[in-house]
């Protein structure tokens, strides 16, 4: 099973790397995998420091509503 985090992405880097902010922790991760590129404030989903697909806005925010409701259980 894997596990895969929605993160908004807040800076472009350089080499397919991009800085997200995952639930207030910022970390690097790597856009390689994506077919399409990502900007400032995209939305993307993330499993072991690889985004590996781009989420709409909307869907974002609804899955991190999720994850806070799980993880305050």
């Amino acid at each position: 099973m894997c596990l895969a985090i929605p993160a908004r992405v807040c800076e472009v880097l350089e080499n397919n790397m991009v800085k997200v902010e995952i639930t207030g922790v910022v970390r690097e991760a790597d856009t390689s995998l994506l077919s399409e590129e990502v900007k400032e404030g995209d939305y993307v989903l993330v499993h072991t420091g690889f985004c590996i697909s781009k989420l709409d806005e909307e869907q974002a925010k609804e899955d991190l509503k999720l994850w806070d409701e799980l993880l305050l259980e």
